[in-house]
């Protein structure tokens, strides 16, 4: 875990790697994850994307106002498109009536504008708001093991 924490190497073959670094073969490490994942200790092994660094310059995140009993029809609908990198439901309120909530990324904002409205056309969903991305946070993995030495 303390090997891996930080994220795995960005090689072309990171768990070989990692296998070597603490001194066992890649099996050991594939069996290691796969019985962390299989008991719960672990629920998946994902990447960090920086958007900005592959390209993908603007970004926004779109929140839907989507009838209840649409949900998962539409969420299967805005999740199948390629600039959507997250796609989730969230409680509505009174004061907040959307609860689905998309992130979309492209090369500029006129192409995240445009996904947009394919859509809303595609899900037929018209109320829904654009909240731009004004700037990136830093995203890190969580730490479990911290070196004492």
């Amino acid at each position: 875990m303390a090997e891996i924490q930080h994220g795995l190497p960005a090689t072309s073959t990171p768990y070989k790697d990692v296998a070597s670094k603490i001194g066992v073969d890649i099996e050991k490490v594939l069996d290691i994850l796969n019985n962390w994942k299989n008991d719960g200790r672990m629920r998946r092994v994902g990447a960090i994307v920086n958007h900005f660094k592959v390209g993908l310059q603007a970004g926004a995140m779109v929140v839907w106002q989507v009838e209840q009993n649409r949900i998962e029809e539409v969420g299967k609908i805005l999740a199948s498109f390629s600039e959507v990198s997250h796609a989730y439901e969230r409680p509505s309120t009174d004061q907040w009536p959307y609860n689905v909530y998309t992130m979309i990324h492209g090369p500029n904002v006129d192409a995240v504008v445009e996904t947009i409205k394919k859509m809303s056309g595609q899900a037929a969903v018209k109320n829904y708001k654009q909240l731009e991305t004004v700037r990136e946070l830093k995203k890190v993995p969580p730490t479990y093991i911290v070196d004492s030495r």
